[in-house]
């Protein structure tokens, strides 16, 4: 199988494609940065977009691909609502409108937040933005979307990009509070998942993903 990766440049998107390009079931990932990434490896394959909103020069180069790993994002600090959105929800539903019409039996899965605010009417900016996106997403003509809230994700040792913070709470969050952390390979084993069974649930929780990768497990 073949996927589209975004945000390979940052944190959670390093992790996820680090443990993607270690599934022997994925055969290829294209990275679509921004900015060059240094991360080398016989899969891996790169794109750079300054404009995530105009595909349209690319199309070639997006097309026939079976999933896509949105993990592009931003935090909302410091920024006011109408800046956040733009980049949350705007620049996402249009990469993701571009991608499925070059792909019309892809499956998107984005990396949303934990807490993200379905209803969008409530008092956290980036949660009502977040949850907007997701109620967006499914609206796009993807042979299935779905949106996973991840709470603390363990720093993969090999990580570049993981902050020092992280690193430091990596230690003692996961025993602390197991129900609030999930790990790379559960992430990207569930991703991976989703690419050969449709689930009901189109917003995957911690505990979704925790209870997909078991299964996953159990069946190897």
């Amino acid at each position: 199988m073949k996927i589209i990766l975004t945000g390979a440049t940052g944190m959670i998107g390093e992790g996820v494609l680090l443990s993607a390009l270690d599934h022997p079931d994925i055969t290829g990932v294209l990275m679509v940065n921004r900015r060059a990434s240094p991360l080398k490896h016989p899969k891996l394959s790169e794109l750079i977009v300054k404009d995530f909103t105009d595909l349209a020069a690319y199309s070639h180069q997006l097309t026939g691909y079976d999933g896509c790993f949105y993990c592009a994002g931003t935090s909302s600090f410091g920024m006011n609502e109408q800046k956040y959105s733009h980049i949350t929800f705007c620049t996402t539903i249009m990469f993701a409108k571009q991608l499925a019409r070059l792909n019309h039996d892809m499956v998107f899965f984005y990396l949303s937040g934990v807490y993200a605010d379905s209803s969008e009417n409530g008092k956290i900016m980036w949660a009502r933005v977040k949850g907007k996106t997701e109620n967006a997403l499914n609206e796009v003509a993807f042979k299935a979307v779905y949106s996973c809230r991840p709470g603390f994700i363990i720093p993969l040792k090999v990580q570049r990009n993981a902050r020092l913070i992280y690193k430091g709470l990596r230690l003692f969050y996961p025993f602390l509070f197991p129900n609030r952390t999930l790990t790379y390979h559960e992430i990207a084993t569930t991703l991976i998942r989703t690419l050969k069974i449709t689930f009901q649930k189109s917003v995957m929780e911690i505990k979704d993903v925790k209870l997909i990768a078991k299964q996953v497990e159990l069946d190897v």
